[in-house]
């Protein structure tokens, strides 16, 4: 991806002429096109009528894209309003927990799928954590010799929130094959960021959320099942589209959408259609090499900051746009503020995102840059040079921090 293309892109991008964003693993800049697909949706609805305004093609349009994104055949998504929504559903269709049953998940899970399994151990099912390897990430020779009978699901963060560690999801997924067991994935923070081939990963499930790198609206998510998985999941939501009227009872679709309603934002999902088109013009091959250059820069020089301390899991080599860290002197929440103050945008994440992890590293919040292909050098010399100052004076208040101007 070359400097015209970048640049290109941030002019159909308004947030790029107002902020330096920095927090795309919370949710990223949506472009115009974007915007513009929403609110022409919504002015359709509201000069012909809602449900008039109903556009199949519109569903075909975002579930293709979205199919391509993830090398999966189209009747393997599902929508829904969050990735925690989808993968909720998903746990609880497999139906009911046995005492001694095992749930076995990385220690970089993710905080919302944790509070659904707290239900399964409830009935007496044990969630038991994978050991990591020398560099923090999930280790598949320790998950191989974790495997019996009674270990009923696999769960894997691939990208945790609180770092920049990329978990060996592929690695994962031929262990879950090779012993039959079910597999899901969290994809949140890869989706956009990484290539993602549900074929190469052999997961029975993944889920992603839109609003983050893909850079769709808030409130849009998408779910990819496993079609030989699908018969397994029993959801206990349904309706007039997921378990339709045959004639005689209600039955199941045999699709993914056994997990979507009829009832939908028609406007929400045309942004979402566009932001997945967008994305699969660009590839994602190119997408991840210029997050991972530039995010290997400031990776690079953020140490030298006094008082800052990287806080990153992983191989130096081969790690994620995020990037998250402390800076002596200053609470995180805070220095976001401080930072916020300044029209430049970083995430800091507590204990309660990702637990387990944070507990066994005895950290108890961390700053959080996310870095994107629409950000730039200039912009990462913005944020080094107001990190050096805020480092150099903790004490100074937020209201006299001069704002960014691009």
């Amino acid at each position: 991806m070359n400097a015209e293309a970048v640049e290109y892109l941030r002019a159909a991008t308004p947030g790029c002429a107002r902020i330096i964003h920095f927090n795309h693993a919370g949710a990223s800049l949506p472009s115009q096109a974007t915007l513009d697909a929403i609110i022409e949706q919504l002015q359709r609805e509201a000069l012909g009528g809602p449900m008039e305004a109903a556009d199949t093609q519109l569903q075909h349009r975002a579930r293709s894209a979205a199919a391509t994104l993830l090398n999966a055949p189209p009747e393997d998504i599902a929508f829904a309003s969050s990735g925690s929504a989808a993968w909720s559903q998903a746990f609880n269709a497999l139906g009911p927990w046995q005492p001694g049953e095992r749930i076995l998940v990385g220690r970089h899970e993710w905080a919302g799928n944790l509070a659904c399994m707290a239900e399964a151990v409830k009935s007496g099912a044990r969630l038991q954590v994978i050991p990591c390897d020398a560099d923090g990430a999930v280790d598949p020779q320790a998950l191989a010799r974790m495997i019996d009978r009674n270990v009923r699901l696999i769960a894997l963060t691939w990208l945790p929130a609180n770092g920049g560690l990329i978990n060996p999801a592929e690695r994962i997924g031929q262990v879950a094959r090779q012993h039959g067991v079910p597999y899901f994935i969290d994809a949140g923070q890869a989706l956009g960021q990484l290539p993602c081939d549900v074929q190469a990963l052999q997961c029975d499930v993944l889920k992603g959320a839109g609003r983050k790198f893909l850079r769709g609206p808030r409130g849009t998510a998408l779910m990819y099942i496993r079609k030989e998985f699908l018969q397994r999941l029993l959801p206990q939501q349904r309706d007039v589209l997921s378990a339709p009227w045959d004639g005689r009872r209600f039955t199941l679709r045999d699709d993914a959408r056994r997990f979507e309603t009829s009832e939908v934002s028609l406007a929400l999902l045309a942004g979402l259609a566009n932001a997945l088109e967008e994305h699969n013009r660009i590839g994602a091959g190119a997408i991840r090499q210029r997050i991972q250059r530039l995010s290997d820069h400031l990776r690079q020089r953020l140490p030298s900051i006094p008082g800052l301390t990287l806080r990153n899991l992983g191989p130096a080599d081969q790690q994620s746009g995020l990037i998250a860290f402390t800076l002596e002197g200053w609470d995180c929440v805070e220095l976001k503020q401080a930072l916020a103050a300044r029209r430049i945008n970083i995430g800091a994440n507590g204990v309660a995102y990702t637990p387990l992890d944070m507990q066994a590293r005895g950290l108890e919040s961390l700053a959080r840059v996310a870095v994107s292909y629409l950000n730039t050098e200039e912009e990462i010399e913005a944020l080094l040079d107001n990190l050096g100052e805020l480092a150099a004076s903790p004490q100074i208040s937020i209201s006299t921090h001069k704002p960014w101007r691009g």
